[in-house]
């Protein structure tokens, strides 16, 4: 396989994606985004109130990340995404954009493919116990304790032929950044 473009560390809120994300962005050099600060106002405003995020909430959010990902990869930037990605159709839009290989037309009018983001699915996973303490602990973030049973229900883990490593929120961070240097080699 090809070296991915870019690296998306999914994950229920609380799994560690952004510490994970911006340390490992750091080792390797490549740039890091956290999704959470791309929602707009009303996204925030509504997971304050403790309210779910529906598909029409988060569709739009994901597509801007996946321009954002496809301009940085079209580049030659490889990237870091820390997304919550719960469901594989989130994982299909930030890898394809919304309509699948969108096509762009060229001035003769000749449809032409955008290549897609070439991704690695780094899953941190935990049980809701480990994570649910984690989320106690967190002093200033819009996401409130009681939406995680949410994201867990929501959660679709990865599975083949998706392009992923699942990872354990059980061990610690320097041998979770272990785990994904050694499989990106």
């Amino acid at each position: 396989m090809a070296a991915p473009g870019a690296l998306l560390v999914m994950g229920v809120s609380g799994s560690g994606k952004s510490t994970v994300g911006a340390l490992l962005a750091s080792q390797l050099g490549w740039k890091f985004y956290d999704a959470d600060d791309y929602h707009p106002e009303e996204n925030r405003m509504k997971m304050g109130k403790g309210i779910p995020l529906n598909d029409q909430d988060r569709i739009p959010w994901l597509c801007n990340l996946h321009d954002i990902l496809q301009r940085d990869v079209a580049s030659g930037q490889h990237v870091i995404l820390a997304c919550s990605a719960l469901k594989k159709v989130y994982r299909d839009i930030l890898i394809q954009g919304k309509d699948g290989a969108r096509l762009k037309c060229d001035e003769s009018g000749k449809e032409e493919k955008l290549a897609e983001v070439k991704l690695l699915v780094v899953h941190l996973t935990g049980s809701f116990e480990v994570i649910s303490g984690r989320l106690l602990k967190r002093k200033g973030h819009f996401m409130s304790p009681e939406l995680l049973q949410s994201q867990f229900d929501t959660l679709e883990p990865p599975s083949a032929p998706e392009n992923f490593i699942q990872i354990s929120v059980d061990k610690n961070l320097l041998e979770i950044i272990a785990t994904i240097m050694e499989t990106l080699k």
